[in-house]
């Protein structure tokens, strides 16, 4: 028997002419040997699998990134020096909780004034009451004293808001994912001292091709893929009413059912929804070796080459993305 031309590198050429010196047969190498999958052919192996095509139906997968509704920056509503931090980086809090105060000792002596001013033109008001009724104070000085009144409350309203604003709270219930504030540091209006985020419910945001959202509605279940969390359940909650017509996609949200410790808001994750039906080049899994490599026989050879595998299919066979043509002989890899 004939002994096949032989492409190989390093220790595939020195395998082949040890067989040859040897009287025997070159016997197909494995990647080891070889260096890289395809790189020698060996004598022909016994085709045992045939690569064929399948129509399948399988979900729709599209990338997606998870967030939360509730996530707000907490900045500084008055400008002033931090006198003291009660939240930290990672605390869980409640909605209306301290997070940090501002020096107000200003605040606080402009509102007992205010409130000092108020009840003094409170009394002035009422003696003028008294007056007006007995006829001795004009309604014009009455309607004088009234109007000081609702000046002094309205001069009380702001005095408490200014003591209200060196106060930093909590928007909602959530956790601390930023805390930018330090103390003693002067902060202006509008400068971020806090992130709070919620964490959960979690949502993905999807645009779904035209020809697969038809089949797509409200209630319906999908699937979260994630590399740390697994493969998580998912609800669609909401959907555009309309085809955007630039993407040729509809818009869709899913909810994460239940709470997953694993998963994050802002992770990237995998969804699948719906199903879309489409032909695949598929093998059975024992033609594929542990290494990721298929032996290819062809005209009486046998050839080494890397495949890429993609999901299980039935009756034990796999998807094939790439390496292989259908109609192709595979003989099983080695041991």
């Amino acid at each position: 028997m004939s002994i096949p031309d032989i492409v190989a590198r390093g220790a595939c050429a020195a395998v082949v002419a040890l067989a040859l010196a040897c009287g025997g047969e070159a016997r197909s190498a494995s990647p080891q040997q070889a260096g890289a999958p395809g790189s020698i052919a060996a004598t022909a192996a016994r085709a045992e699998f045939t690569v064929e095509t399948v129509t399948v139906r399988l979900p729709l997968e599209l990338p997606a990134q998870l967030y939360v509704e509730h996530d707000a920056a907490v900045v500084a509503r008055s400008p002033g020096t931090i006198d003291s931090l009660f939240a930290e980086l990672g605390d869980r809090v409640s909605a209306g909780q301290m997070l940090a105060r501002l020096e107000s000792a200003e605040q606080e002596i402009a509102l007992a004034s205010a409130e000092a001013a108020y009840e003094n033109f409170g009394r002035a008001a009422a003696r003028a009451r008294v007056l007006t009724k007995s006829g001795g104070a004009t309604s014009a000085d009455s309607e004088q004293v009234e109007f000081q009144l609702r000046q002094s409350e309205i001069a009380r309203r702001k005095a408490r808001r200014d003591l209200e604003l060196t106060r930093i709270t909590a928007p909602f219930d959530g956790v601390v994912t930023a805390r930018l504030a330090r103390p003693r540091r002067f902060v202006s209006v509008g400068d971020t001292l806090f992130r709070v985020t919620e964490p959960s419910p979690l949502f993905a945001r999807i645009r779904v091709p035209e020809a697969s959202a038809r089949g797509l509605h409200l209630g319906d279940a999908a699937v979260v893929v994630d590399p740390s969390a697994g493969r998580v359940p998912a609800t669609i909650v909401h959907a555009a009413p309309i085809i955007d017509a630039a993407s040729g996609t509809r818009e869709l949200v899913l909810r994460i059912d239940g709470t997953h410790p694993n998963l994050l808001a802002g992770s990237s994750v995998v969804v699948q929804v719906g199903h879309e039906a489409r032909r695949a080049i598929s093998v059975p899994r024992e033609a594929i070796a542990a290494d990721g490599y298929v032996v290819v026989v062809e005209n009486g050879r046998s050839t080494l080459r890397s495949v890429t595998i993609g999901r299980d299919l039935e009756g034990g066979t796999v998807e094939v993305l790439s390496g292989l043509s259908p109609g192709e002989h595979l003989a099983r890899p080695g041991r």
